[in-house]
C-alpha cells in the first residue's frame, strides 16, 4: 500500500480535484452491460441507433464505476479513505458512446466530524464528469469517511 498523503484534516470546502480521464471502448462497454445492464441499446449497435441514444452508449452504471475507478486511482488510493456510507442525486445527464474521453473532477462541498467514532471524519463530494466535449454526462453527490490524523479528544465519563 502507498504512503498516506491525506488525511481528513487535508480536505477543506471548496477544495476542487482533477482526477484524470478514461475512454471506454465499445468492447468494454458491451461487456459491463452482458453482465449488469443488459438492455439492447447497451449491447447491440443495431439497437443502440434505433434507441433515443441514436448509438450504442454505456450504462450509467458503468459511467459510475468509471468514476469510482478514477477516484481511487488517482485520489483515494492516497488516502486515509474509511469508505463510503453512500451516493445521493446520481444523474446521467448525457450518453457516453465508446471512444469518448470522460474526465472526472471532485468537488469538497462539506466536512465534519463523524460524532461517534472520534478518529474519523466526514467529507461531501460533489463528483462530475465531462466528456471530450465539455459536456456534463454524469453528476453525484455522496459522503466519504476519512481517518483523522488527530482524532478529537474523547469525553469522559
Amino acid at each position: 500500500m502507498a504512503d498516506i498523503l491525506y488525511f481528513w484534516e487535508d480536505m477543506a470546502v471548496g477544495q476542487v480535484r482533477e482526477l484524470g480521464t478514461i475512454s471506454p471502448t465499445r468492447e468494454e462497454i458491451i461487456a459491463f452491460a452482458s453482465q449488469f445492464d443488459p438492455q439492447p441499446f447497451h449491447l447491440d449497435d443495431a439497437a443502440g441507433e434505433a434507441s433515443v441514444f441514436g448509438g450504442l452508449c454505456a450504462s450509467g452504471w458503468h459511467t459510475c464505476a468509471m468514476a469510482m475507478r478514477l477516484m481511487v486511482t488517482n485520489f483515494l488510493s492516497q488516502t486515509s479513505s474509511l469508505g463510503s456510507p453512500g451516493l445521493e442525486n446520481i444523474r446521467w445527464t448525457k450518453p457516453v458512446y465508446p471512444g469518448d474521453t470522460l474526465r472526472l473532477q471532485s468537488s469538497v462541498l462539506e466536512i465534519k466530524p463523524m460524532g461517534r467514532r472520534p478518529e474519523v471524519g466526514m467529507t461531501r463530494n460533489l463528483w462530475e464528469m465531462f466528456n471530450q466535449h465539455g459536456d456534463l454526462v454524469l453528476r453525484m453527490e455522496g459522503w466519504g469517511m476519512f481517518r483523522r490524523r488527530h482524532p478529537a479528544p474523547t469525553e469522559s465519563a
